[in-house]
Order: C-alpha cells, then sequence, then structure tokens
C-alpha cells in the first residue's frame, strides 16, 4: 500500500498547501473506497439490488371508493404521485359485473392508462364457483380472462379463497383441488398469453386436520410452475406467522409479484395462533390493522434483499383500510418503496 501511494504523481499541484490538500484529499478518497469494498454489499447497497423491479405499482383496490366516484382524476393522481403500474380488480363491487372496470369498458379504461402512462401488468379476477370442489363452474373464466387480455394485462390473479370456504374446516384434498383448477385455468389463460396466478390472505397458512403441511404449500407443490404464478401479500403472510424468506426458499421463483402493505404496530398477533380457531373469518378480519408502508412492524428490507430468491418483478403497494386521506396515504407508502426500498 505505501509503494502504491508513493509511485502516485501529484499534478498541478503549485505549492506546498495545494500539495498537502491534494495529498490529504487522495487519502481520504481511497480510504473510503478501500473501506467500501472491505463492507460486504456495500456496492450493491450503493447501486440498488439489480433483481428488484424498477417500477413501482399500486393495487387500485386500495382506492375503490374514489374510483368509484372519479375513475379518470383518480388514476391521474396515481400517475402524478410517481406509480407507473397499477393492478385493477373486477367483480368485487358495483360495476365490476358487467364488463366494466368503474363505468369503463377495457378499451376506454386502456385510454385512460396510456394517457397517464400507466402500465398494468396484472388484474385481480373472481373464481369462486370455479375453486368450489364440487363445482368447477368454468362459465364464468373465459369472459374475465377476455378482460385480462384486452387490457394487455399479463398475469390473470385468484385473489382470494372462495367466499364459501372462508368458514368451512378444509384438507388437503381441497386445497389439491384448487390446484388443479388453477392448472386448468392456466392451460386457458396461456392461450390468451397470461399466466394465471394466486393471491394470499390468511387461510392458506392455517394447519389443516389431515397434512403437516399448509394449504398454501399444497397449492404450491400442486400448481405447475409453467402454468401458474403467486403473488405474495406480504402482509398476510407474515399477519398468518410466517416469515416470506422461508416460502422463496421452499418455492424459489414463483412469486412473480408482491403485495407491499404494512402492519399496525399495535396489531400484530397472528391469525392463525392458537385461540383463533373459533373465531369466524369476519371476526378475524375485522381486527386487522394497516400502516402506510415504512411506519409498520414489517421488516421489508430484509425480505426486498431477497427479491431474486423470490423471482419478483411486480410490486404493489396496497393497504385495505386507511384511516388518514387516501392520497396522503399512498403518496407517504410510494415514497418509502421508492426512497428507502429500491435504493
Amino acid at each position: 500500500m505505501h509503494n502504491h501511494f508513493s509511485n502516485y504523481t501529484f499534478t498541478h499541484v503549485t505549492n506546498n498547501t495545494d500539495m498537502h490538500t491534494s495529498r490529504r484529499s487522495f487519502i481520504q478518497q481511497t480510504g473510503l473506497m478501500a473501506a467500501a469494498m472491505m463492507l460486504p454489499g456495500s456496492l450493491s447497497a450503493m447501486t440498488g439490488n439489480p433483481a428488484l423491479p424498477k417500477k413501482i405499482g399500486l393495487q387500485l383496490y386500495t382506492l375503490r371508493d374514489q374510483l368509484e366516484k372519479d375513475p379518470k382524476g383518480t388514476l391521474a393522481k396515481v400517475a402524478g404521485i410517481g406509480y407507473q403500474e397499477v393492478e385493477t380488480f373486477y367483480g368485487y363491487q358495483g360495476s365490476g359485473d358487467k364488463g366494466e372496470f368503474w363505468g369503463l369498458k377495457p378499451k376506454a379504461l386502456s385510454a385512460l392508462l396510456k394517457q397517464y402512462k400507466l402500465n398494468t401488468p396484472s388484474g385481480h379476477y373472481q373464481l369462486n364457483d370455479y375453486l368450489t370442489k364440487g363445482n368447477g363452474n368454468a362459465d364464468a373464466l373465459q369472459p374475465q380472462i377476455d378482460l385480462a387480455a384486452a387490457l394487455g394485462q399479463q398475469y390473470f390473479i385468484v385473489p382470494v379463497l372462495p367466499l364459501s370456504l372462508w368458514d368451512k374446516h378444509l384438507g388437503a384434498d381441497d386445497y389439491k383441488f384448487m390446484a388443479e383448477q388453477l392448472n386448468k385455468a392456466g392451460e386457458q389463460c396461456k392461450k390468451a398469453n397470461l399466466k394465471i396466478g394466486y393471491h394470499n390472505h390468511f387461510w392458506e397458512f392455517k394447519k389443516l386436520a389431515d397434512s403437516s403441511s399448509t394449504g398454501y404449500e399444497i397449492m404450491l407443490k400442486e400448481t405447475d410452475p409453467s402454468l401458474v404464478t403467486f403473488e405474495l401479500d406480504l402482509f398476510w403472510a407474515v399477519k398468518s406467522g410466517h416469515d416470506p424468506i422461508t416460502l422463496f426458499k421452499e418455492a424459489p421463483g414463483r412469486f412473480v409479484a408482491w403485495h407491499v402493505k404494512d402492519m399496525d404496530k399495535a396489531n400484530t398477533a397472528s391469525l392463525t395462533a392458537a385461540g383463533t380457531e373459533n373465531k369466524t373469518s369476519m371476526e378475524l378480519l375485522s381486527g386487522v390493522s394497516f400502516a402506510e408502508v415504512g411506519t409498520g412492524s414489517i421488516d421489508f428490507k430484509k425480505i426486498f434483499a431477497q427479491a431474486k430468491l423470490a423471482g419478483v418483478k411486480h410490486l404493489f403497494v396496497e393497504q385495505d383500510k386507511i384511516t388518514i386521506e387516501p392520497f396522503t396515504s399512498v403518496t407517504q407508502s410510494f415514497k418509502y418503496v421508492k426512497n428507502v426500498l429500491l435504493k
């Protein structure tokens, strides 16, 4: 190290003061560089994690009330905040059952999204009957695939366990049936250049009476990776007592999208812990509270560091229930993801 410094030629030095200043500056800079090289991961920290998506998305369910009243103004504000992607939802309420999104046909919605430079890679679609054992009705599938294709989406996401199953004591066979149905739907989606995915809540992580695996683990195992992907809701996984990173290790590369939502620090108890078995789903759900991303209890930095293992390509901020002004909320979450998690 000494020889290296002694061989360094200082140029454009006109006096001793300049020489000392230049030498001191050089030593400080090279010292910092040397220190940086000795710190594991420091360079990646400075340049960002290349495995992380560069665009930040918003699951539009977060602003459902605003969209019903003023879809154009709401989307304009979303774009103005800095979001570049949005995830739609269909069949949840109101006009969603008529081939429309907040009164807009797919063509009109696409034009609006294009106007505001918003991409929609993914959408949530309801398959309650299709995933119900003993029913398996596929009537609702193709019309919704057509909607997703008309919007130019890549992922057709099942958002929730069928409502009729929420309070049933499900077994391994129920989840195997759902996995089979997802594989079948995956074949149908593939014809429209879509890939089907499944979005979790907490039911999938409940203990099963007839299996040592959770329903979620069964679905991961029984679905064809070439046909079915998963959108991991980080909040619901953690709220169910599960570490997302453990799931990434169990099924690397299967989690194309994440829902990035935070948990109220004062309300972190697991929904699958002992004592929750006899509570109804609505009782459990009504007791859940959320937080703007970065203000709650979830360690997102740790999770985001495993982006490559997860295979994530899209990040969607979401908050099911907001207690402050909604646009202030989604702005705060956006800034944390951009300025802290994607740095």
